[in-house]
């Protein structure tokens, strides 16, 4: 039953997203070999490259079906071949990993037919675990969670960059929200979707494995999640990127993507 697979898959990523945080935890703090990816990538460290490699030989050894798709590993087209796939970030957050600072995440997915079936999000400086599975809710370490409820846009606190905010990308200017910002995208949906804050959003393309599991988060928590235009989002791309996201209430979601210009 689908039911059951999505809660099996779910397992699973709670599963290795503990494994990666041990392996964090043994590398936080302790300065990291540091590389940079080059071509405005970004920076990899060795513990982001031990996670992946755990995580491909865990995760593929359970399910030799699926696809692997992850920020740290070489794409291959074999991906796109089976209903189901992997959708990783070995730690999203790495500048603020490298910077000994707590808010960095672990991000698992799975995607069946390029919608999100299986999701944790591990914040392991944090000991905190969100979860999800298709129609069985969203949970953090193991209790239910709903977005925050608020309706009205005026004065929603809402998570993201500061550029975001700029007048020029809004009808009528800046939209009358609170910013605020946390580096891992994987923990801005984690935190809308548990409703510590009103709503997240990012207008830059997004790669899908910074999002993939928080999409899941925020809508089995009962919230929406869509690109910048209102779209659905897909994963499983060709090339892996979403026309940004923004997510959170269904009131105040909506708000924003009326808003945006």
């Amino acid at each position: 039953m689908p039911a059951a697979d999505a809660a099996a898959d779910r397992d699973l990523l709670i599963d290795a997203a503990r494994e990666a945080g041990c392996i964090a935890r043994r590398h936080f703090g302790q300065g990291p070999e540091v590389w940079d990816k080059g071509d405005g990538q970004g920076p990899v460290t060795a513990a982001d490259l031990e996670i992946d490699a755990m995580l491909r030989e865990m995760l593929m050894a359970a399910r030799p079906d699926y696809g692997w798709l992850s920020e740290e590993s070489a794409d291959t087209p074999f991906r796109h071949g089976p209903r189901r796939t992997f959708i990783v970030d070995p730690i999203d957050g790495t500048r603020a990993f490298i910077a000994g600072e707590d808010s960095f995440s672990h991000s698992l997915a799975i995607v069946d037919d390029g919608e999100p079936f299986a999701a944790a999000v591990h914040l392991p400086m944090k000991d905190r675990l969100y979860a999800a599975a298709r129609d069985l809710g969203a949970t953090r370490d193991g209790a239910p969670i709903t977005p925050s409820g608020r309706i009205d846009l005026t004065g929603a606190v809402v998570l993201g960059a500061r550029p975001n905010f700029d007048a020029r990308h809004w009808k009528g200017g800046s939209p009358p929200v609170e910013q605020r910002f946390i580096s891992s995208l994987a923990f801005r949906m984690a935190l809308a979707a548990e409703g510590a804050f009103d709503a997240m959003i990012t207008l830059r393309d997004a790669w899908e494995w910074d999002i993939a599991a928080g999409a899941l988060l925020v809508t089995e928590a009962g919230g929406l999640a869509q690109t910048r235009r209102g779209g659905d989002l897909r994963f499983n791309n060709a090339h892996p990127q979403v026309d940004g996201v923004v997510a959170g209430t269904a009131a105040v979601q909506s708000a924003l993507i009326q808003r945006l210009a």
